[in-house]
């Protein structure tokens, strides 16, 4: 279980000469194997929790717990090591790397030929088209954002981040995402948290929680929460937040 308790994040403000808030004093827990999703306006400190849940960056205030344990203190490595898998909302590319290679370091164990393909053929990409290539400029988007995926998979670690996957991809690897994150919560084996803008993910997870301003704003089922924030995005001028028009 992750429990985020009484969390905030603020960076200076060289302008005004102060500091300045970007989450304030946000508190929930995540069970285990639970599909959570986070949403809410741009700029609202999103993909700042997901970065300090990981470890890249340090809370201002607060305490971090995973199964118990404070790890507010522990690195980005020492959290993997825990169980917890962090993907970038732009995958990092490694040029002179295969994509079989980054499937196995991922994986952190000696894995066959056969098990890495079908890592990839679970995120929809033709493994023999793809096991042998490098991870670098050549791939597009949202191959990189599948290939990310099947990399935190093979991990298998015991809650999975993802931050914005649709983010500066075309609707079709869209579509297939959707598809992904829809058999990973059938077939889970640890708790997902992701954050996004997009309805159809939201409509996916058991769990959504409403971040604006720093501040969690709203939290419930999908059945409690959606229906809200779409009924408040028909009517508003940032309604691209809940709807699929914000995918490239």
């Amino acid at each position: 279980m992750l429990e985020i308790r009484d969390i905030s994040f603020s960076v200076s403000d060289q302008e005004r000469d102060k500091e300045k808030g970007i989450l304030e004093h946000v508190s929930f827990t995540l069970e285990d194997n639970k599909f959570v999703a986070i949403t809410g306006p741009n700029g609202g400190g999103k993909s700042t929790l997901a970065k300090i849940i990981a470890g890249i960056e340090k809370p201002t205030e607060g305490r971090i717990f995973f199964d118990g344990q404070d790890i507010t203190d522990w690195s980005i490595t020492d959290r993997a090591k825990a169980g917890i898998s962090y993907a970038f909302q732009q995958p990092v590319r490694f040029k002179g790397v295969t994509v079989f290679d980054l499937i196995n370091l991922a994986a952190g164990r000696e894995i066959s030929l056969s098990g890495a393909c079908q890592y990839l053929s679970e995120v929809g990409l033709c493994a023999k088209d793809y096991i042998n290539r490098e991870v670098n400029s050549s791939l597009s988007g949202g191959e990189m954002k599948r290939i990310e995926i099947a990399t935190v998979m093979a991990r298998g670690t015991r809650l999975s981040v993802f931050d914005e996957p649709e983010a500066g991809i075309d609707l079709w690897s869209f579509q297939n995402l959707i598809h992904v994150f829809e058999n990973m919560n059938k077939e889970r084996k640890g708790s997902i948290l992701i954050i996004s803008h997009q309805e159809r993910i939201l409509n996916t997870a058991d769990e959504i929680l409403v971040i604006a301003e720093g501040k969690l704003v709203k939290r419930g089922s999908r059945e409690e929460v959606l229906p809200g924030l779409l009924q408040e995005a028909d009517g508003a001028d940032g309604c691209q937040i809940w709807k699929q028009g914000g995918v490239k």
